[in-house]
């Protein structure tokens, strides 16, 4: 069973008089442990869609299922509950809270909601990520003392610390430089292998998109390819021709 699928999904957002469709009917789903780019240019629908995903927003016609569970018919409180517990979120702006130090900041999450760990596994698991993520020397560092790439990693880590099945990186490369881009990526891509998170990514960045395992592109709110790079139909459709390794 994929652990996202979207059918049919339509949003129109109202804009003066005028009804404007940024996503215009897409279909598309996502197996458990994918390292997928959601590529398009500017005013493609990839955030729109990927708010749709991370339950931000809601879709004006069709359907988004978790883990074959549509979303349509939960309330708030149902909805904020599978936010919390299923999905981790990874900003361009990093949205780091500026009072708190690294490890606060990582922790931050797991102080919102209900959670299993004793204090000790918490702290154990927090200092895992961090040093995961290299920042094991700045970990009482508040952000304006980290440099863009820190503040990344500890974005990173917050995404993960209530051990998320799916994470969504909305252009997380956006505000990095090249080579520091290419670390987070593969930062982001070592996790993947080792926990089985699912990577989410809305992007233009082509580095992304060469390193994803499958590769959704939009144009004006449509899908204009959905290949993997193993040449393996992606959820149940023929391999597209430009599906390459």
């Amino acid at each position: 069973m994929a652990i996202i699928e979207l059918q049919d999904v339509k949003k129109t957002y109202p804009l003066g008089k005028v009804q404007v469709e940024a996503v215009k009917g897409v279909s598309f789903c996502i197996e458990r442990g994918d390292f997928i780019s959601i590529a398009g240019p500017s005013g493609s629908g990839k955030t729109t869609i990927l708010n749709m995903i991370g339950l931000i927003d809601t879709p004006t016609s069709g359907e988004v299922f978790i883990e074959g569970q549509p979303i349509s018919g939960l309330n708030d409180r149902q909805l904020t509950t599978l936010r919390h517990d299923t999905i981790g979120f990874i900003f361009q702006s990093f949205n780091l809270i500026p009072v708190l130090n690294v490890y606060e900041n990582i922790e931050f999450p797991l102080l919102l909601g209900k959670n299993a760990m004793s204090k000790q596994e918490r702290d154990d698991w927090i200092k895992y990520l961090i040093n995961e993520v290299g920042l094991s020397d700045w970990i009482r560092h508040k952000p304006n003392e980290l440099s863009g790439g820190q503040r990344q990693r500890v974005a990173i880590a917050r995404a993960l610390v209530t051990k998320p099945k799916i994470v969504l990186a909305d252009e997380p490369t956006a505000n990095l430089d090249s080579a520091t881009g290419e670390q987070i990526i593969e930062l982001m891509k070592k996790i993947n292998r080792e926990l089985d998170t699912t990577f989410i990514f809305s992007t233009h960045d082509a580095k992304i998109v060469d390193i994803a395992d499958h590769v959704i592109r939009l144009r004006d709110g449509l899908v204009t390819e959905n290949y993997r790079k193993d040449k393996t139909p992606a959820c149940g459709e023929p391999a597209t021709a430009e599906a390459r390794s």
